[in-house]
């Protein structure tokens, strides 16, 4: 499965979907990026003068590159069926555990880095990581996902 599919198969659109590139997929993690936009709606009147990336819009953006994104992946090596846009599988989030480091300012692209713990019996438990384009570490943590057949 290409990288490009399986963004294309990510269930979330703009101004929501937080994931411009995925770099690395492989059976036991992922890697990818995203630039948080200057001019999101979400910075207006988030700490007025100095404003900042809402640690839970942090954890989504960790979420879809290093968990939802590999467990598409994962999905389709376990099946051998293509995942396709219907979203019969889903992937939701169900528990999580972050530590915050330090902040994202608007503008600021971020990379996320996964590596998976398990996949077992539908659930998806991944240690991820977030850090600068400066390679300063923004968060880290577990992020556990279940697949949810419709």
């Amino acid at each position: 499965m290409k990288h490009s599919e399986i963004i294309a198969l990510l269930p979330y659109t703009k101004p929501f979907l937080f994931v411009d590139s995925l770099e690395k997929v492989h059976k036991d993690g992922v890697e990818g990026s995203y630039q948080f936009k200057k001019d999101s709606y979400f910075y207006k009147g988030h700490f007025e003068n100095n404003p900042i990336t809402p640690g839970v819009l942090l954890t989504e953006c960790m979420a879809q590159i290093g968990v939802v994104s590999l467990g598409l992946f994962l999905i389709e090596q376990e099946t051998k069926d293509p995942v396709d846009n219907e979203l019969k599988t889903q992937i939701a989030m169900s528990n999580t555990t972050i530590d915050f480091y330090t902040s994202v300012k608007p503008g600021e692209r971020v990379t996320v880095t996964s590596e998976k713990i398990y996949f077992r019996f539908g659930k998806l438990r991944c240690k991820v990581i977030m850090m600068s384009a400066q390679h300063k570490l923004i968060a880290k943590g577990t992020i556990d996902g279940m697949i949810v057949k419709q």
